[in-house]
């Protein structure tokens, strides 16, 4: 029996997790894939908004500038990786311009007190590579934050705190009996007090199965282009583009770790679990971005991915306790849902415990290691020393097992004994990036298997480059080719 069971390991499952993991209470994650950040979270563009866009008086208003101040502290205490370098939404004619100063009234009622409207020549200064935007809205206060380490290091707290996690369990139905329920998967029966729905494009299905049924979860998907790393550079800022009838535009921005990232479209879907990705889209995204930055180099476009959001059907944040008692819906969290994780999580909080007894936990520590320490160009080996380090004997902790990325053993290892039991590629690779270089795990790959494999004693056959039960390989366009179609359709930026 449990206080309290969140379905869903999403960044607002496991922030609500790590929050709840203040207090003396019985609290666990029902998650359906094999770890966290499976979902959206893992597939996003990884901005902290500053908080200006989202309408005022709107949950989404609300939320995301009270989540963005948050981060600074959460940084200090969980070590994922962020930082503030602020965002510029371009306008390219008077009318644009005029949009700017209503975002700009719109997020002062929102609190956002950081917001300026600079013309040409500032933009040249902050942006020297920006194409013919003739101003901007310029907000300080934004930032940029690798969403996975997030997740993870939400979650590794969680657990160091006491949260159990429970993974491959899809919730199946849940059945409600004197003021429990129980939630049944195809492996096991959970019983909770509290149920707290964060199942991120399921949550409307979750929600049915307590006949709560007052809204739908439309599926959205965006598609984007990594560049290789170190192309960051490129801009020093989060750069949008002004909305208009046309739409939204798509985004330029650098990583964390200094890739440069470009998109994303958004397309109506079926099937909520589609992250394919299509070359006409990428085109279109590349087209659009070009706008913002002229003259890509895309010969550096290393990867496509695609995540789908779940937007709700009641154009909001759902956040609430629902006519069945102790179910709080926490739904419908698309952008700026990473944004205001942190804010979304204190106010969960409150909720639940107007339900139940939430005694402190005198033992909570708030602190948490980094898995990733950030490594700039002057970090990086030059690679005739970085062979001698691969050829380091297999249980070397200092052998380097990703080249691309310069992983060691050590790191590996660090990742593999922090609470969740890792059995896929990737899982590994959004805790110490090994794969996430030019040869994208060509090198690594078969080697991490051998590493995952003999630290959990089990065969190389039972890891998956994504999860067990996570379904087949999307379809992404073939970077390769994709290349050299950009380089027939423009010669320029070869």
């Amino acid at each position: 029996m449990y206080d309290i069971a969140i379905i869903g390991g999403g960044v607002i499952g496991c922030g609500i997790a790590r929050e709840l993991s203040k207090y003396k209470i019985e609290t666990v994650v029902i998650e359906q894939e094999g770890d966290v950040s499976c979902g959206a979270t893992k597939a996003n563009s990884g901005i902290i908004h500053g908080g200006y866009d989202a309408a005022y008086g709107t949950k989404k208003g609300y939320f995301s500038h009270r989540g963005n101040i948050l981060f600074d502290k959460l940084e200090k205490e969980l070590n994922f990786g962020f930082e503030r370098i602020g965002s510029l939404v371009l306008a390219f004619d008077n009318e644009e311009m005029k949009t700017l100063s209503e975002i700009m009234e719109n997020g002062k009622k929102n609190g956002v007190g950081d917001l300026k409207i600079i013309g040409k020549e500032e933009l040249l200064q902050l942006e020297p590579n920006v194409g013919e935007a003739i101003g901007a809205l310029y907000c300080k206060g934004a930032g940029i934050v690798s969403p996975y380490e997030y997740c993870i290091a939400l979650a590794e707290n969680a657990i160091s705190n006491g949260v159990e996690f429970k993974f491959n369990r899809r919730v199946n139905d849940i059945n409600k009996e004197k003021d429990i329920y129980t939630i049944k998967t195809a492996l096991e029966e959970v019983r909770s007090k509290v149920v707290i729905n964060a199942a991120g494009v399921n949550s409307d299905t979750v929600s049915c199965m307590v006949n709560e049924e007052y809204f739908h979860i439309i599926p959205r998907k965006g598609e984007y282009l990594v560049y290789t790393k170190g192309y960051g550079d490129k801009v020093n800022h989060v750069i949008f583009q002004c909305p208009n009838e046309k739409g939204k535009g798509v985004l330029v921005t650098p990583t964390y770790h200094n890739n440069l990232m470009v998109g994303p479209d958004a397309q109506i879907m079926d099937d909520k679990y589609d992250t394919s990705t299509n070359i006409d889209n990428l085109f279109n995204i590349i087209e659009k971005a070009e706008r913002s930055i002229p003259n890509l180099e895309n010969k550096k476009i290393i990867r496509s991915f695609a995540g789908t959001r779940a937007t709700s059907s009641l154009h909001d944040f759902i956040i609430e306790k629902t006519k069945s008692k102790n179910f709080i819906n926490v739904a419908g969290i698309d952008s700026p849902g990473i944004t205001s994780s942190p804010a979304i999580a204190r106010y969960v909080r409150g909720l639940v415990e107007k339900m139940i007894d939430l005694p402190e936990n005198d033992e909570f520590n708030p602190y948490r290691e980094p898995n990733i320490i950030k490594k700039s160009k002057d970090d990086m080996l030059p690679m005739k020393i970085v062979n001698e380090y691969i050829n380091l004997g297999e249980d070397d902790p200092d052998r380097i097992v990703c080249r691309c990325e310069q992983v060691r053993l050590r790191e590996i290892m660090d990742a593999l004994d922090r609470g969740i039991k890792i059995t896929s590629t990737d899982g590994i690779k959004r805790r110490t990036r090994a794969g996430m270089g030019i040869c994208q795990g060509s090198f690594c790959e078969p080697r991490v298997k051998k590493i995952i494999a003999k630290r959990y004693g089990i065969s190389e056959d039972e890891i998956t480059t994504r999860g067990i039960g996570s379904g087949s390989e999307p379809v992404r366009v073939e970077i390769m080719k994709f290349k050299k179609q950009c380089e027939a359709a423009s010669k320029k930026n070869f």
